[in-house]
């Protein structure tokens, strides 16, 4: 039985997700399963969030009542058929259409390692729900509204990205290494950063296409400051007038990936899984950042991401690095500012 859930797990996730499943191959086997899993219960209640539906009281009980059910406070899923028939994605959909047997598989798993994917879930489907309370559902062409300061913008990536960074090391200390109490705590704050490097890239990243579903998480006290508003960012001319800003956010990112380079740094030598997991996000995270310094980000025409070329050359480099004394450090240096 364990078996076979394990294997439509492992379908869904490589149907979902293009940039995460090839990190997943890297992990150790010990957390592999759990990480993959808890990467799907986000997905759904992401693809829930995300979804072009008009009601934003009815996504928000379909979420809630979809994570009652996973934390156990409920046995009946919510219907996904009608939010299944909305979306683009085809992945998405039938992820939507399998939830069943995305939450069931949980049992496969001990209930220590239940409680920290069930821990990390509520924190992010609670940050879900801020979203949808705080911009409604995903609709285009409506009135855009924006976040409100910087603290808005960190709490929002600690809650659907920093907290993986701490059920990620929770993982790790828990099944395949240990630390010092003073290491730990530095090494559960670094790993927030990595999580929140991650959240930063999407954010800046997805300008244009959040802002055609009305939603602006450029703060607007930040944008105020360059003489702008979030409509403004809909006019891809304005993007030499926003780049001093939008460079203030992608130095904020690069700082929190610096934070991750540093996490890596304290990773056991022996761990070379783990030590190339987190690598691979890293290095193409770095690579993103490189390639929106260079183009106009505001021009929605202008889709600016690393190919899945470019990632299969980085899983090549990084397997190299693995072999050479001090490979690791130089792929990482270098990899910030020099093209692949």
């Amino acid at each position: 039985m364990a078996v076979l859930i394990n294997a439509k797990i492992d379908a869904l996730l490589e149907s979902t997700s293009r940039s995460f499943y090839p990190t997943l191959k890297y992990l150790p086997k010990k957390i592999r399963g759990q990480i993959g899993l808890l990467y799907l219960l986000a997905r759904v209640a992401d693809t829930i969030a995300d979804s072009k539906h008009g009601d934003t009281d009815v996504l928000l009980q379909v979420l809630k009542s979809y994570n009652d059910v996973a934390q156990g406070r409920s046995e009946n899923l919510p219907d996904f058929s009608e939010i299944a028939e909305l979306q683009t994605n085809a992945s998405e959909a039938e992820l939507l259409r399998n939830v069943e047997d995305v939450v069931e598989a949980l049992e496969v798993y001990s209930r220590e390692d239940q409680e920290r994917m069930l821990e990390c879930l509520d924190i992010i489907v609670g940050g879900q729900i801020l979203d949808l309370e705080r911009f409604g559902p995903a609709k285009e062409g409506g009135e855009i509204s924006a976040l409100t300061n910087d603290e808005q913008l960190d709490d929002y990536t600690y809650r659907v990205a920093g907290c993986v960074g701490v059920f990620w090391t929770k993982m790790s200390l828990a099944h395949l290494m240990s630390l010092s109490p003073e290491k730990e705590k530095e090494f559960f704050e670094k790993g927030i950063r990595f999580g929140k490097a991650l959240q930063m890239i999407n954010i800046l990243r997805d300008i244009p296409e959040d802002l055609r579903f009305g939603r602006c998480y450029i703060p607007s006290d930040a944008l105020a400051r360059y003489d702008l508003k979030p409509n403004d960012l809909l006019d891809d001319g304005n993007i030499e007038k926003f780049r001093p800003l939008y460079d203030e956010y992608l130095d904020l990112a690069n700082g929190h990936f610096d934070a991750a380079v540093e996490y890596i740094r304290m990773l056991p030598e022996g761990q070379f899984r783990l030590k190339a997991s987190c690598m691979l996000p890293v290095l193409i995270g770095q690579r993103t950042v490189t390639l929106l310094r260079t183009g106009n980000i505001l021009n929605s025409d202008e889709r600016i991401k690393v190919t899945r070329d470019e990632i299969k050359v980085y899983a090549r480099k990084l397997l190299r690095a693995l072999l050479i004394p001090g490979g690791v450090k130089r792929l990482l240096e270098k990899n910030k500012d020099v093209p692949i």
